[in-house]
C-alpha cells in the first residue's frame, strides 16, 4: 500500500492515507516522499466529496470510521487489486501466484526487462537492486503483477490474483497456506483452479510440472489456452557457486536452490513470450541477486555465512534448508524458523509443518506468546512445537534474548546460520547478531 502511494504521488496525483500503526520499513519510506500521515489512527472528518478514490487495503477492519463515512458520502472504493487493474487494464497483464517463488520470479522477469530497458509496470511484493520502487504506474504496454490468493479487501473475499483479469499466468506452486481464510486444504487450492479456469481465449497458463498439486492445475483441459508446464533448470555447484548449463555452455548465478532454479525457468518461459530470447535471459540472469529477504547473505566468512530468508510455508522452510545444505553440504547447519503467521501460530495447522527442519543439524523454533494472546489462540508449548514438527530434538525459544544467547554460545567454525521468518525475531538484529558470533 505505500509503495502504491508513493507510485501515485509520482505519478501527479494528490495523495494522503492513514494507518493505526506504520512498521519500519514503511514509515521512514513514506517519512521520505513526504507521506507519512501527521498522526496515527483515524479521522473519518478528513473524508469529503473532493476526493477520487478510496484504496483500501485488506487488514482494514469492515467497522472502520473512515471506511463507514467513505460509504456514507457514496466516494469510489477500491481494493488494492481493483484500483491496480483500473490502472493496467488496457495492458497486457501479467500475474505471478504460487504459495512461494512468486516474488523471486516476478523480480527475475523485473530485472531482465530492466536490463534491456523494456518499458513496463509493475507490482512486486519485495525490494530488488535497480529498482527503487516496488509499484510502478505508467502508460507502460505491460504491467508484471506478483498476485496472492488472499483476500482482496474486508468488502471483498475474492483472492486478489483474480482481480487482475490476466492475460498471461505464472503457478509456481500450491502448499496450503492462509488457514485463518482457508480452513481446509480443497479450498485453498480451489481459488487455484478458479486462477486457471479464468484464463481467457488465446492466453496463457505457464506451470511448475514438479508441484504435484499445480501440475493437476495446470495440466487440466483448458480450450484455446496455451498451458506451458516448466521445470527446474538444469545446474551444476562447484565450490559453493552455481551455473546455469545449456548444453557445454556454464552461466554463472548469484542465486541457489532447486526451488530457485524452478523459479529461474517459470520467468524464462514468462519472458520467452514477450519478446526476451534465451540468449539475453542469460545475460541479464547473471547480475540477478535476489529480493530482499529471500535467501538472503547477511554475512559470509571463511567459514560461516549467514542467511535470512522470508519462509514461513511449510514447504518454504523445507525447500530453504534443502537449498542452504545443497550450498555447502560439507558445512552443518542451524536454522532458525519463526511462528509467527496467523497459520503458523494455530495449533491446529503446525503439524503442517512434520518433518519440515530434519535437514538441518539443529532446528531452532523461536514463537512470541503474545503473539498467540492477540491471535486469541489456545497457547503453544515447547512439547506441542516439538511434536508438530516431529523433531524431538528441535530447541523451542519464547524468549528472544535466550534466542540470542544460545546462538551467541554455538561453536560456530564450518558452519552456517539460517533465520526464517516473516517477521523480526522480537527485534533481533541480524547483523549484530552475525558479528558476534563469527567474531
Amino acid at each position: 500500500m505505500h509503495n502504491l502511494a508513493i507510485a501515485l504521488r509520482n505519478g501527479g496525483h494528490e495523495v494522503s492515507g492513514s494507518d493505526d500503526e506504520i512498521y519500519e520499513p514503511s514509515r521512514s519510506v513514506l517519512q521520505k516522499h513526504n507521506l507519512l500521515p501527521e498522526q496515527f489512527g483515524w479521522f473519518p472528518e478528513k473524508l469529503n466529496n473532493t476526493i477520487d478514490a478510496v484504496i483500501l487495503g485488506m487488514h482494514a477492519r469492515i467497522d472502520n470510521p473512515e471506511l463507514l463515512k467513505a460509504q456514507e458520502l457514496g466516494l469510489r472504493i477500491y481494493s488494492f487489486p481493483e484500483y491496480i487493474y483500473e490502472h493496467a487494464k488496457d495492458k497486457q497483464r501479467i500475474v505471478i501466484a504460487g504459495s512461494h517463488g512468486k516474488t523471486t520470479i516476478t523480480s527475475i522477469i523485473t530485472h531482465v526487462l530492466n536490463y534491456f530497458g523494456r518499458d513496463f509496470d509493475y507490482v512486486i511484493g519485495a525490494k530488488v537492486r535497480g529498482i527503487e520502487n516496488t509499484v510502478k504506474l505508467s502508460d507502460a504496454p505491460v504491467i508484471v503483477i506478483e498476485g496472492d490468493e488472499y483476500l482482496s479487501s474486508p468488502l471483498d473475499p475474492t483472492p486478489k490474483f483474480l482481480r487482475y483479469q490476466h492475460h498471461i499466468a505464472l503457478i509456481s506452486g500450491i502448499s496450503w497456506d492462509h488457514y485463518n481464510v482457508f480452513p481446509n486444504e480443497f479450498d485453498y487450492v480451489r481459488q487455484f483452479d478458479f486462477l486457471a479456469e479464468n484464463t481467457p481465449k488465446a492466453g496463457i497458463l505457464i506451470f511448475c510440472e514438479q508441484d504435484p498439486m499445480t501440475s493437476m492445475v495446470g495440466a487440466k483441459e483448458n480450450p484455446d489456452v496455451l498451458s506451458i508446464p516448466y521445470k527446474a533448470h538444469t545446474h551444476v555447484i562447484e565450490n559453493g557457486k552455481v551455473f546455469l548449463t545449456e548444453g557445454k555452455t556454464r552461466i554463472p548465478i548469484k542465486i541457489f536452490g532447486n526451488h530457485n532454479m524452478q523459479n529461474l525457468s517459470g520467468a524464462k518461459e514468462v519472458l520467452k513470450k514477450i519478446g526476451i530470447s534465451q540468449e539475453q535471459f542469460f545475460e541479464a540472469i547473471q547480475s540477478f541477486e535476489g529480493a530482499a529477504g529471500r535467501l538472503e547473505s547477511v554475512y559470509a566468512g571463511d567459514s560461516v555465512t549467514v542467511y535470512k530468508d522470508f519462509a514461513h510455508a511449510p514447504s518454504k522452510v523445507k525447500a530453504t534448508i534443502k537449498a542452504v545444505k545443497e550450498l555447502n553440504p560439507s558445512r552443518d547447519l542451524i536454522a532458525c524458523f519463526e511462528l509467527h503467521t496467523f497459520s503458523s501460530l494455530n495449533k491446529k495447522f503446525i503439524p503442517q509443518y512434520k518433518d519440515s527442519m530434519k535437514a538441518a543439524q539443529v532446528a531452532v523454533v523461536y514463537y512470541n506468546p503474545e503473539k498467540v494472546k492477540e491471535k486469541k489462540f489456545e497457547p503453544l508449548s515447547s512439547a506441542d512445537i516439538q511434536a508438530a514438527f516431529a523433531a524431538p530434538g528441535v530447541e523451542v525459544f519464547d524468549d528472544v534474548t535466550k534466542l540470542e544467547a544460545f546462538l551467541n554460545q554455538q561453536r560456530w567454525k564450518n558452519k552456517n546460520l539460517l533465520m526464517m521468518s516473516s517477521g523480526n525475531f522480537g527485534g533481533l538484529e541480524l547483523v549484530k547478531l552475525a558479528s558476534k558470533i563469527t567474531a
